[in-house]
């Protein structure tokens, strides 16, 4: 498929393919984002400084959720016909056809071919223990330890990101920056969408029929790409790469989402 014409859209029949196949990433050497921990505490990053005794409870909520926590990932890949803000692709098989409709999509994204639709989670013993300490009144910590599961599932969404990045580079083609139903005024009623195009199952997630999914820190993320492809929508992604050396690179790296 190639670009054609307004605001590169593509177009062309859609593409019957055989039903894609899960890939999993498991054992997942996550650094954890403290901005994105903090933030869930309410303190705002370059703005508000925690006072010694929230650090401290951050480091030692840190240090119990890295026992707790197993980060996972499934993803599937497909074609996409984008016509406006409409993307669509026909898994064919038990999923058939399935169109998403993002606002804005096609203004932030641009020419892409593939999507790749994910879900990442940390698994749920970091909840599960957080709740025991809700149970035995230890708010603060349990506080802190469900915002570090917050910001670690944020940190995985970013990282697989990184990771989609750098397999697009070796093909030649640019990745965009995640969206997920809920953000950014896509209807969080097509998470239900995105689950037929990626369930959960290979990593234990399930989904309600209210789009709830179990465990609560999971994250589901749509991702394009393609040689024509605009990236850095919301923020620059590069800057939060752990690739510190590629010759595609557009703003030093801040910070990595890899240990």
């Amino acid at each position: 498929m190639r670009p054609g014409g307004g605001r590169g859209a593509i177009s062309g029949p859609v593409r019957v393919q055989a039903p894609a196949a899960s890939r999993v990433l498991d054992d997942i050497p996550l650094a954890i984002d403290p901005d994105e921990v903090l933030r869930f505490q309410g303190y705002k990053a370059g703005v508000d400084v925690p006072p010694a005794d929230v650090m401290a409870l951050f480091d030692e909520a840190l240090a119990l959720g890295r026992t707790l926590m197993r980060p996972r990932a499934a993803l599937r890949t497909y074609r996409v016909v984008r016509d406006g803000d409409r993307l669509t692709v026909d898994a064919a098989g038990s999923s058939g056809a399935v169109t998403l409709t993002i606002p804005r999509i096609a203004e932030r994204w641009g020419a892409i071919e593939t999507i790749t639709a994910g879900v990442v989670t940390i698994g749920e013993a970091l909840e599960r223990r957080a709740a025991e300490l809700w149970e035995a009144r230890e708010l603060p910590l349990a506080m802190m330890l469900d915002s570090v599961g917050s910001g670690a599932v944020e940190s995985l969404a970013e990282y697989v990101n990184d990771q989609l990045c750098g397999e697009g580079i070796a093909r030649g083609v640019k990745v965009t920056n995640r969206v997920s139903p809920g953000y950014g005024g896509w209807d969080v009623a097509e998470q239900a969408l995105l689950w037929r195009l990626c369930p959960g199952d290979p990593i234990d997630v399930t989904i309600n029929e209210a789009c709830f999914m179990t465990p609560t820190k999971t994250i589901t993320i749509l991702v394009g790409a393609g040689p024509d492809a605009r990236v850095d929508d919301y923020f620059t992604q590069c800057a939060r790469c752990w690739m510190r050396d590629c010759a595609y690179r557009r703003a030093p790296a801040a910070r990595t989402v890899r240990r």
